[in-house]
């Protein structure tokens, strides 16, 4: 038998990112890339990244131990954590249980979950098993509590298995094919494209670093819509880390973009399906005020935003081409796109689904006649994203951060629908219904906890040479032992946990900064 819980979602939240970051503007500069290819092209702004200090552990033990500070939650009162992350710092032992410190302290050990892992999807992995643990017959009354984190950097990668192998360095090569079974080796990449393993490139800006924790219980300001939602999951190869020894991705660029595109019609189809059979009546995109995608770079989430409407088009010109068949008035769906955006789009109602993904007038054409709507539904759920990066699992939560942080006030009594994908592939749409509830878990508090303006304006900005300087440290120092690191935590907040070491067993050890460094500068795990 299922729980009384009702209204169960996020009761509360925090998000934490490096506070070093590189202007997209200066990357442009320092690649020697066209001025706009990063910032205009790509549509990011900034980019946070981590030092040698930080990791997904220390930011998930940031995220964690400020949340229940802040919302004075007992840490006994948590009973289940879940993460969701795809940088992998142990094979077998899961970030889970390094955040256990948190909770051992208190004596609480009594918390089921681990980490799920399919790169940008296992955040919405993790948030879909923490709310249906509340809503089972397992649910003992205590929180959940999940976790969103990665550490998103990025070099060199390879396209494999297509007639050419392209490589995102500082300028595009082509090399001759490699067999599907053959290992190509660094020095190979090297001998073929002339370009050393450290070369900056059009993937680097698509990085970014966060951690976001959310409290998950009944009665939740952001409540969860658990019957209103569609999935498509499928193999593919347009993003991967087949390379256990490197953090480094494997991307075919356009196929990944494919992939996102197609997963998107496939869930939104499906999430229309059922709100049809659970409201009788059809979806549009009117039925929700807002809209948040993953945001691997806000380019891609203008496309798709786009992609919606082109839908929403379709399908009510289809629908209606069936209705006058029988004699029957429209439906009130077509009064969603304009008779000016119907003109334009009309040529493009023959494509296959395959053409209309490779077409790039539908693309801009679509982009043009919905910016009104993106203005409106979508460009408030792109601050954080655009200013600090792919996040990877926390990238979806970070746009909604932004949305909570942007239309706090105003948000009660409405739907957000979110997209979640991650590579390989798994996708899913689902939505929230947004709820007045009392302090501390309301929506304006939730806001002021999070305090999104104050930490985007406290970061220190690194030139390029600085950004680069720091991942080849980190290059270095992947998969290493035996290291002290330089405990500098002269730009962390107080309150920040830092990495001090790791070991000859390979063992992670890490501090907090105090929030008296006078007294006590550093509290060790």
């Amino acid at each position: 038998m299922a729980s009384n819980a009702k209204n169960v979602g996020i009761l509360a939240m925090e998000i934490y990112f490096p506070p070093t970051c590189v202007q997209q503007e200066a990357l442009e500069a320092h690649d020697g890339v066209s001025r706009g290819k990063y910032t205009i092209g790509l549509g990011q702004d900034c980019m946070s990244f981590c030092t040698e200090v930080e990791d997904v552990i220390s930011m998930s033990l940031t995220a964690v131990t400020s949340l229940l500070e802040k919302y004075k939650i007992d840490p006994k009162q948590i009973g289940r954590l879940e993460v969701g992350s795809e940088s992998v710092i142990d094979k077998s032992k899961s970030i889970k249980t390094f955040l256990m410190q948190a909770f051992e302290e208190t004596g609480n050990t009594d918390i089921e979950g681990v980490d799920s892992t399919n790169a940008c999807y296992g955040g919405t992995a993790a948030l879909f098993n923490c709310v249906n643990w509340v809503e089972s017959c397992s649910w003992d009354g205590r929180y959940g509590l999940v976790v969103c984190t990665d550490n998103a950097t990025k070099r060199l990668i390879a396209l494999l298995n297509c007639h050419y192998t392209i490589f995102w360095t500082n300028s595009f090569h082509m090399c001759p094919r490699i067999s599907d079974t053959e290992i190509f080796t660094l020095s190979r990449f090297e001998q073929f494209s002339g370009v050393k393993v450290y070369a900056e490139g059009p993937a680097r800006p698509t990085g970014g670093a966060a951690a976001i924790a959310m409290l998950i219980g009944p009665d939740a300001p952001i409540a969860f819509e658990s019957k209103l939602r569609g999935s498509h999951m499928s193999h593919a190869y347009d993003f991967y880390k087949p390379n256990l020894a490197s953090e480094y991705p494997v991307v075919d660029g356009k196929l990944s973009q494919t992939c996102y595109l197609m997963a998107l019609d496939s869930c939104y189809k499906r999430f229309c399906e059922r709100f049809e059979i659970l409201e009788g009546r059809p979806f549009s995109m009117s039925d929700a005020e807002y809209f948040v995608f993953h945001s691997p770079y806000n380019k891609l989430v203008q496309k798709s935003f786009a992609r919606l409407y082109f839908n929403d088009f379709l399908k009510s010109t289809r629908g209606n081409l069936l209705l006058a068949n029988h004699g029957r008035p429209p439906n009130l769906i077509s009064s969603f796109v304009d008779e000016v955006a119907r003109e334009k789009l009309t040529p493009f109602s023959a494509l296959s689904g395959d053409e209309s993904f490779q077409s790039r007038d539908l693309e801009k054409v679509t982009q043009q006649v919905a910016k009104h709507l993106y203005d409106a539904k979508v460009q408030p759920t792109t601050l954080i994203p655009k200013q600090v990066g792919n996040m990877y699992t926390a990238s979806l939560y970070a746009a909604f951060v932004s949305l909570v942080h942007n239309k706090h006030t105003s948000l009660v009594g409405k739907r957000v629908v979110m997209f979640s994908y991650g590579s390989g592939l798994t996708a899913t749409m689902f939505s929230f219904q947004l709820r007045h509830c009392r302090h501390p878990f309301s929506l304006s508090n939730i806001a002021t906890v999070m305090n999104v303006s104050g930490k985007l304006k406290s970061r220190h900005e690194f030139a390029p040479e600085k950004f680069v300087e720091t991942l080849k440290l980190m290059e270095h120092r992947y998969g290493a032992k035996d290291f002290v690191t330089s405990k500098d935590t002269s730009v962390l907040a107080p309150g920040t946990y830092y990495l001090t070491e790791v070991d000859s067993m390979y063992r992670r050890f890490y501090a907090k900064k105090s929030e008296d460094i006078t007294k006590n500068p550093t509290n060790a795990l």
